[in-house]
């Protein structure tokens, strides 16, 4: 017999926090191999023509905005893992209801935090996954988690989540 998870805060807790630890971790794996494999090479082509691995050193934002400005990016990467860290504590108890939005936390926050961790101990985020059928900027896998995790958000946000359930999240009685 399974115990009922809903209600069970600190499983909750935990389980956010090893969703959380487990992207950072895969998040600089990844980086680490694209030091060890690809850096100082002219990179591996996976698909001709569509899809390679390439080693760059981006010390701006997305597209290489604001370079070098990487105590901006710091701080606003720590706004961001404090405030989904809030949020997944605030729906803990709030019901089943609020897991999609509890993952969506968890990825952000771990996408931030990997990209805050190149920032703080090398000065640059190191990217590697090129689409080179789109020429689009090269990115990684904490990118990914940002990107995907706030596109989820965007569809919860308008699909999912009623004025109700934001009301209770938000801590305010529900309105009749």
């Amino acid at each position: 017999m399974g115990q009922k998870v809903t209600g069970n805060r600190e499983l909750g807790m935990a389980s956010g926090i090893l969703l959380f630890l487990i992207l950072v971790l895969f998040d600089q794996a990844t980086k680490l191999l694209a030091i060890l494999g690809l850096k100082d090479t002219e990179g591996i082509s996976l698909i001709p023509g569509v899809f390679r691995l390439q080693y760059l050193e981006n010390r701006g934002a997305a597209f290489g905005i604001f370079k070098n400005m990487q105590w901006i990016f710091a701080v606003f990467a720590i706004g961001v893992i404090v405030g989904c860290m809030v949020v997944l504590k605030r729906t803990l108890d709030l019901g089943s209801r609020y897991f999609p939005l509890q993952v969506c936390m968890m990825t952000l926050a771990g996408g931030a935090c990997g990209n805050l961790i190149d920032r703080v101990f090398r000065g640059y985020v190191i990217d590697f996954l090129y689409a080179s059928i789109i020429d689009f900027p090269i990115f990684n896998v904490a990118d990914i988690c940002v990107c995907v995790s706030c596109g989820m958000l965007i569809i919860l946000m308008l699909f999912y989540y009623q004025d109700d359930d934001l009301k209770r999240l938000a801590g305010k009685e529900k309105t009749k």
